[in-house]
């Protein structure tokens, strides 16, 4: 059972007909300023974006479809006035809602409250560093670490579930053991996205193969009170596999999970932004079930190179987004992986 849907009580449905998140970037507009933002965020929202009417049918649309999670993400969430009326949608569908708004000054106790009580089940903090230097120093403003912390401390006082996410770089792996230890007692679940180059994440803060080893290596070894889980290093399933250790099945770009840009492009992931269709002109439904693009992701023997040839090809399949974002290939080698690198060496 998937890290996504093991809480929900909940048997893994079919990724060929419903992936099991759809995350919808309901605006690239944040306050923030983060060295590795994906969505190359903005002071402004766009004209462009999603209208309440367009975002209520789209929550439609992924709850028929069979979605299990939906997740609210940006930019900044909070810079849209609907978004409690959006939140409260996502919860009516019948799917778990998960909101992740971007740690500003609009981030209050107060619009905590109100988003855990429109019906948001798990509220989603980034926390990318053991200390204010490190973590401000990736989000660009100062004091951003101060509000993470107390806005950990209003969820657990609001009952809700909270996902701590952290960008796996350079600058972080070494205070990964620290983070851990910081939000033990804390979370729910603790997320750990491998920087993948795209928007404002530069090349040179990526894992090397080995580096991605090792850190992955240690996760699987980690005696920690929460649940983890791994975004963009699929590799971490062969890892665990290899030491013995209990399997983790999990979604990969387009395959178990869907993302919905702030102007309605239907995409394999936030990382893998490469527009299959638009939902102001098709279903999601459709698109994901027999797009092209969405078919050959979650076709193991289309791969190509090493990843195409590996024993792992079915259980891991490689980070489709890292590969197209440092190959222009979605279906090319995953430069992480040190089986990758031995061979090309």
């Amino acid at each position: 059972m998937t890290a996504a849907t093991s809480h929900l009580g909940l048997a893994p449905p079919d990724l060929g007909v419903a992936p099991i998140t759809v995350a919808w970037e309901t605006t690239r507009a944040c306050h923030l300023r983060c060295i590795h933002c994906r969505a190359v965020a903005q002071p402004r929202r766009d004209d462009g974006e999603l209208t309440t009417d367009e975002g209520r049918d789209l929550i439609g649309q992924a709850a028929d479809m069979g979605t299990r999670v939906f997740v609210l993400t940006g930019g900044d969430p909070l810079m849209r006035p609907d978004i409690l009326e959006l939140i409260a949608a996502a919860a009516d569908s019948g799917m778990h809602c998960g909101f992740a708004p971007s740690v500003t000054r609009r981030l209050t106790a107060a619009a905590l409250g109100a988003a855990v009580s429109a019906g948001a089940n798990t509220i989603h903090l980034s926390l990318d560093g053991a200390s204010a230097s490190t973590h401000d120093g990736f989000r660009g403003v100062p004091g951003a670490f101060a509000r993470t912390l107390a806005a950990m401390d209003t969820v657990a006082a609001l009952g809700a579930r909270l996902q701590v996410g952290t960008t796996v770089t350079r600058r972080s792996a070494g205070e990964l053991e620290l983070i851990a230890r910081s939000i033990a007692g804390r979370v729910t679940q603790w997320t750990l996205f491998f920087l993948v180059p795209t928007g404002r994440a530069a090349l040179d803060q990526m894992l090397s193969p080995s580096e991605h080893e090792r850190v992955l290596r240690w996760l699987a070894d980690a005696d920690l009170p929460f649940a983890a889980r791994t975004v963009a290093a699929p590799t971490y399933r062969r890892v665990r596999a290899e030491l013995g250790r209990a399997p983790v099945p999990g979604a990969n770009d387009g395959n178990g999970f869907a993302f919905v840009s702030h102007r309605g492009d239907i995409c394999p992931s936030g990382f893998l932004q490469l527009a299959a269709a638009n939902v102001r002109q098709a279903r999601l439904a459709d698109t994901y079930r027999r797009h092209p693009l969405f078919v050959s992701l979650r076709d193991p023997s289309q791969l190509n190179g090493r990843c195409g040839r590996c024993a792992y090809t079915t259980l891991c399949g490689g980070s489709r987004a890292r590969a197209w974002a440092v190959t222009g290939d979605p279906l090319a080698d995953d430069p992480s992986c040190p089986l990758v690198a031995a061979e090309q060496n």
